[in-house]
């Protein structure tokens, strides 16, 4: 691979490090922030899920970014990248959980102005309205689960250490299952911008044919997964014990219900179910994991009183969440004239 390939790909493997130290860690902050997992165990079973839902799902939510913007020229898809990175790099450092999809959607906006190319609005809208539709989504789900699983806990009458065992193994599972959703519904915003301009020829080994996208997926991927591993302990410590205390029911319904929403706005099969038995379909488009959980955590606390919410700390994150995408656009559009006119590299 060529020097500048990989000089050009370095600010999508950032904006991965970025995505796994924040969005990421939201699967196990819960479970972390309450105790009933380690940090470490956490940090590997969501390194290792995240990889596999990236290349074996992550094409669903890819596609809708490219009709967004639709990025050419890989120093164009590179400055994207690295604005967006730069913007969650900057409010994780703050400890505040944010939405990459909020930061590469920026990214591509501020792209489409710098290159006079013309944002879909009626893409920009889908994918602005699971902004508040995701973390009411996962609230709801969230109440819904709570009481069921109360209901069932009272009635099954289990002793407090085997319950405690079962809902350290639930949160374990759904840890998994919430890390292999994040890798299919975000990777798009790691790699998404690269995807047209992909430099990658088609692998194959033995019997098996990797495309361009499926290797720039894995990349990614890995990306995501050092994130989790070398600093994402101070976001999970953020959602999990930052704004609000939460018992570990509570802990194992706000993954359950993040991951539920995350894997229906990216599972192509979901979709085509919904379109064969003539229902309104979920658009597949790369949702926020950190307003995934808050929604939850949230939707918890408020089901048990809202005086257990620190309002502060959910105001400055839901601050985070709107600054986000704005700074992303203006590093974009800066850092665009920079790289076209200073070091003379065709943007688009």
């Amino acid at each position: 691979m060529e020097l500048s390939i990989l000089i050009f790909l370095s600010s999508g493997l950032f904006l991965g490090w970025a995505l796994g130290a924040n969005d990421a860690a939201n699967v196990f902050g819960t479970a972390v922030g309450t105790r009933m997992v380690s940090w470490i165990m956490a940090a590997v079973i969501c390194s290792i899920f995240v990889v596999l839902g990236a290349v074996i799902s992550g094409a669903g939510t890819s596609h809708t970014l490219g009709k967004l913007g639709a990025i050419t020229a890989l120093p164009g898809a590179f400055m994207t990248a690295l604005a967006a990175a730069i913007s969650v790099y900057v409010m994780t450092k703050a400890g505040l959980a944010v939405s990459t999809s909020q930061a590469i959607v920026g990214g591509i906006i501020g792209w489409n102005l710098f290159s006079g190319q013309p944002t879909d609005t009626k893409i920009l809208l889908t994918i602005a309205s699971t902004w508040l539709i995701c973390p009411v989504l996962a609230a709801v789900i969230a109440v819904i689960l709570y009481k069921a699983l109360r209901v069932t806990l009272r009635h099954a009458q289990l002793h407090l250490v085997r319950t405690d065992a079962y809902l350290r193994l639930g949160l374990l599972l759904a840890g998994a299952f919430g890390a292999y959703a994040l890798g299919a519904n975000n990777i798009a915003n790691v790699v998404g911008v690269f995807i047209p301009a992909s430099p990658f020829p088609e692998l194959r080994l033995g019997g098996l044919t990797f495309s361009s996208t499926q290797q720039l997926f894995l990349f990614g991927g890995l990306a995501i997964a050092a994130g989790v591993l070398t600093y994402s302990k101070r976001v999970m410590m953020t959602v999990g014990g930052g704004l609000g205390r939460i018992s570990p029911t509570a802990a194992f319904v706000a993954v359950v219900s993040h991951s539920i929403v995350l894997f229906a706005f990216a599972s192509r099969g979901l979709e085509a179910w919904l379109l064969e038995m003539g229902l309104p379909t979920i658009p597949l488009v790369p949702v926020s994991s950190s307003q995934a959980v808050v929604g939850a955590v949230v939707g918890i606390a408020i089901l048990q009183g809202a005086a257990g919410i620190r309002w502060r700390v959910l105001g400055t994150i839901v601050l985070g969440w709107m600054a986000t995408p704005v700074l992303a656009g203006v590093i974009c559009f800066l850092g665009l004239y920079f790289l076209q006119n200073v070091f003379t590299q065709k943007v688009f």
